[in-house]
């Protein structure tokens, strides 16, 4: 190839200035020795992203705020040591059923499956070894105009009970935008059940910031929500936000009522720990399923997802046993998680929605926040 040949491909190789780019690092060693890699993927505006391929992880997620003043808003950690000591879902992918299964049991095709018991008497998150503590492989990194990575994680049959390999990808953008996309799609050899979702923690003040998150102002599209027994499991009934603690259709301060005790769904979840019911199905395109502000910074975030469900917790766990990367104490309220996904406990409810996945079939769910800091509003 002439020079000016190597040049002229070095330039197509290249991304622009004003596009959004990926880099590829190390997050250290897990305890066999495996690297756990890194992409940090960053955007002209001031945001970026940086995922672990421990959990297929949100490690950190930066954004300026009104001001320009730059935070971390995703709680975590700084070493790959502080996420094996402290497993608590923090920015993970959790599956292979994200939410919890009655019992950890479940049946398809006359055939009854058991899961791990990790949450009292059910099974949450996949199990006591789910996806979000498993090393994922780093299959495709790609530059601007939009940024991502994708993960990808081969779950044997008969993984923590379930039935098929699953071979699950992860994919994670970032835009010019300020448009931050996840996407998980699934394939299986056999009939078995899928639910994945994100587990990140926002704190739109940042991580380390002394304001928790129950200050921040929340609103989901949502006329009815699934109400839960006192182990968190649905009791089937679609009921009516209007009038109650769970209507969030005009936006609320999280902290307004998320300890009003009169509302027994409160005192089981300690907190809001439930299903909004957004939809009836999973559907092609995308719908709102949230918008969170933060008065505060002004920064804010608009959730869109094909997804039928929305679980919102409002940190009730995070108990004071751990600190995260600003080395500040987490404690309960301090962030929230929005997750997009099926109903919890799907498969043994009736009237939710299809939880199986058959071969030849592809299972997919696709989360974009839309970030805002604020800047503009300011400006006026």
């Amino acid at each position: 190839m002439t020079a000016l040949g190597v040049l002229a491909a070095m330039a197509i190789a290249a991304p622009a200035a004003d596009a959004a780019t990926a880099k590829r690092g190390t997050f250290g060693k897990l305890p066999d020795g495996r690297t756990v890699d890194s992409v940090l993927l960053t955007n002209a505006r001031g945001v970026s992203a940086n995922i672990i391929a421990y959990g297929a992880s949100i490690q950190s997620l930066v954004m300026p705020d009104r001001a320009g003043k730059k935070a971390d808003i995703a709680l975590g950690h700084d070493t790959i040591g502080d996420y094996l000591k402290f497993p608590n879902f923090i920015g993970a992918t959790v599956g292979r059923f994200a939410n919890r299964i009655d019992g950890g049991r479940f049946k398809l095709g006359g055939r009854e499956y058991q899961t791990p018991l990790n949450d009292g008497t059910n099974s949450l998150h996949g199990g006591s070894a789910g996806f979000d503590k498993v090393l994922w492989q780093v299959v495709s990194v790609k530059n601007g105009p939009t940024a991502s990575v994708t993960l990808r994680y081969v779950s044997p049959d008969g993984d923590q009970g379930y039935p098929g390999a699953l071979t699950v990808d992860a994919t994670y953008a970032l835009d010019e935008a300020n448009n931050l996309t996840i996407e998980y799609t699934a394939t299986t050899d056999k009939t078995t059940i899928v639910n994945i979702s994100n587990h990140a923690y926002w704190n739109l003040s940042g991580e380390g910031s002394s304001n928790g998150a129950m200050g921040h102002i929340v609103t989901i599209p949502a006329k009815t929500y699934t109400p839960v027994d006192e182990t968190l499991i649905p009791t089937g009934e679609f009921r009516p936000v209007t009038g109650t603690v769970f209507d969030f259709n005009k936006p609320r301060a999280i902290g307004d009522r998320v300890r009003d005790a009169r509302d027994k769904q409160i005192v089981y979840g300690r907190g809001y720990d439930h299903n909004w019911v957004i939809g009836s199905k999973v559907t092609t395109s995308q719908h709102l399923m949230a918008r969170v502000s933060d008065p505060v910074s002004g920064r804010s975030y608009e959730l869109w997802s094909n997804q039928p469900g929305l679980q919102f917790y409002s940190g009730n766990f995070l108990n004071g046993t751990f600190a995260g990367k600003a080395k500040k104490i987490y404690r309960e309220g301090d962030a929230i998680v929005m997750e997009p996904q099926i109903f919890p406990d799907a498969i043994n409810q009736k009237g939710f929605p299809e939880a199986r996945l058959e071969p030849g079939q592809t299972y997919r769910n696709v989360m974009t926040y839309k970030l805002s800091s604020g800047a503009a509003a300011a400006r006026r």
